[in-house]
């Protein structure tokens, strides 16, 4: 991702930067890790010779997660559905967190089996307590952003999709808007797909947590939205019909309303389906919106 004049000062002081961290945290560097789009990711060991994965946030951009709601999620979940939470630095945008296993996308589940793992993951910070101070992005935020930015980068990339899409986005969009709650509302992921789930070492049955939330308080709901766009072959064979099983299965696992699950299925699929384009994943993000436009007549 090209970040300018800032985001090669960024990468010329990595080299100091985790030197400085070595030092202070009592940490040893080991090699980096490939894969991580916001951060350099690197393993470390601690001075007790135990295991961790350090991280240093890129400079923030439009698209990016904010640090500073990724530690407030990383706190309240406390290491219960999310990676534990080791160490952390507001001013380099560094942090210290349990090192855990291979991602769930890479362990050879089925579909099915993937979906019921995230929900039964996701559920267990849903039900955490969010403290009065909290600094997190709040629903209303999250939709009135939703509401900016598809129309916009739509213009943007020269209409990729009919107008009547963007419409029924926004539609839904003022739907959720309408059923939003502070009662209903929990800590959601905000981008809990397979690849952002990763084994837990430490427990002798298969568990898993969640690294990298957005750091949000919404409707459950929103996260199960991603899991409505994500598998993208199983969707393209039969839009309509694969869409509406993933969605009655995800109602059954978590006991959540379909209309509120298809809602966010649709506008993730747009807003996803559109970035993907602007990010130079065109043939992905038609994929998406092709998908997106067979459910928006049903």
């Amino acid at each position: 991702m090209n970040l300018g004049d800032k985001g090669k000062q960024w990468l010329d002081s990595l080299g100091e930067v985790t030197q400085l961290f070595e030092r202070k945290w009592n940490i040893q560097m080991g090699k980096s890790l490939n894969g991580g789009t916001e951060a350099f990711v690197a393993e470390v060991s601690t001075k007790g010779g135990g295991e961790a994965i350090l991280k240093l946030m890129m400079p923030q951009i439009e698209g990016n997660s904010v640090f500073e709601q990724e530690i407030a999620a990383l706190t309240i979940a406390g290491g219960d559905g999310y990676v534990r939470l080791l160490n952390y630095d507001m001013d380099h945008r560094a942090v210290l967190l349990e090192k855990l296993g291979s991602p769930l996308k890479d362990v050879g589940y089925s579909m099915e089996n993937q979906i019921e793992i995230i929900c039964n993951t996701l559920k267990k910070s849903w039900g955490k307590p969010i403290p009065k101070d909290r600094k997190l992005q709040s629903s209303k935020d999250i939709i009135n952003w939703f509401l900016n930015f598809i129309p916009e980068i739509w213009a943007e990339l020269n209409s990729p999709c009919s107008r009547q899409l963007i419409d029924k986005a926004l539609e839904f969009l003022q739907s959720r808007l309408l059923n939003n709650s502070k009662e209903k509302s929990v800590l959601v992921h905000g981008d809990a797909h397979s690849g952002n789930i990763l084994q837990d070492r430490t427990e002798s049955q298969p568990s898993f947590k969640l690294i990298d939330p957005d750091g949000l308080v919404a409707e459950p709901a929103y996260d199960l939205g991603v899991l409505m766009r994500e598998w993208l072959d199983d969707l393209s064979i039969n839009p309509v019909e694969n869409g509406r099983k993933r969605c009655m299965l995800l109602s059954e696992i978590t006991g959540l309303k379909t209309q509120a699950i298809w809602e966010w299925g649709f506008i993730q699929s747009i807003s996803t389906g559109l970035f993907l384009i602007k990010i130079g994943q065109e043939e992905m993000g038609l994929q998406m919106l092709k998908v997106a436009k067979a459910w928006s007549e049903v």
